[in-house]
């Protein structure tokens, strides 16, 4: 896979299955052998099916949820990406009741792309700062 068609796959992951709720889309670019090592999660299964009830999970406590890809480093098999979560607090979110406040959440994440399809993802995100951002924490 070409650098580009690579960054091609990471939009349509933030834009269109994060930004937009298209979780078909995952079916499309997600390896069945996937691996999220940093899920949110206790033991997702492997592959779309455990990246679909994260994505809802997300979107049902942020409806509004939107990311922005503010850089990313592109290699062959690997991708860095530095991004910000937007959201509102409208819904549950993993068991926290709605507080209708936004949040602002700085993100670093590592796609591993193998043969058109993400095959493994680490993320590091401000989850501190996003429940000071809900009020959960002083």
């Amino acid at each position: 896979m070409s650098i580009a068609e690579n960054r091609a796959i990471i939009e349509r992951y933030f834009y269109q299955v994060w930004n937009q709720g298209q979780l078909e889309i995952l079916d499309e670019i997600i390896d069945p052998g996937y691996i999220n090592h940093s899920p949110g999660i206790a033991n997702p299964e492997k592959g779309a099916n455990g990246l679909k009830p994260i994505v809802s999970a997300l979107r049902l406590g942020f409806p509004d949820l939107r990311f922005e890809i503010e850089d990313m480093v592109i290699a062959d098999q690997k991708m860095a990406i530095r991004c910000t979560m937007y959201g509102t607090h409208l819904g549950d979110l993993f068991g926290i009741p709605p507080t209708g406040r936004s949040v602002k959440v700085n993100q670093f994440q590592i796609e591993h792309i193998k043969n058109g399809k993400i095959i493994e993802h680490w993320r590091q995100s401000d989850d501190i700062g996003m429940m000071r951002q809900l009020g959960q924490i002083e």
